[in-house]
């Protein structure tokens, strides 16, 4: 597990790996992520949006932002946590993710950014 904290907002991040695929005639590796969003401030807070970095060893990387995470943008109060799945593709078997989230204090209606720590993604064969 990874983790990282930014302003009182613990992001912990457990990865997998799901297996292999062809498309469009070239070979996919699926990789599965579940991120806690643990709210260890005093204050409650929003998470707004994401932006994600994407690394695969064989591409360049690719950006994605968007409106909050797998459609909710959820309010943490104090001590309370969120937690989600998702996954990737990669053109090969050993990649990379990180980026932030865009949340908004409530007490004192300020923006700020959360990072996501980078955490590897990486197929088990890869490594031999």
């Amino acid at each position: 597990m990874i983790t990282q904290v930014t302003k009182g907002i613990k992001i912990s991040v457990i990865t997998s790996f799901e297996g292999t695929f062809f498309k469009n005639y070239r070979m996919h590796f699926a990789f599965g992520y579940k991120i806690t969003i643990e709210n260890q401030s005093k204050d409650s807070v929003q998470l707004t949006s994401r932006h994600w970095q994407v690394y695969d060893s064989l591409n360049h990387p690719e950006f994605v932002d968007g409106e909050g995470v797998i459609g909710k943008k959820p309010v943490l109060k104090p001590g309370e946590s969120h937690s989600y799945s998702s996954g990737c593709l990669l053109t090969s078997p050993i990649g990379a993710m990180r980026g932030h989230y865009n949340m908004v204090n409530f007490t004192s209606t300020r923006k700020f950014r959360v990072y996501i720590p980078t955490f590897k993604l990486c197929a088990p064969f890869a490594l031999n």
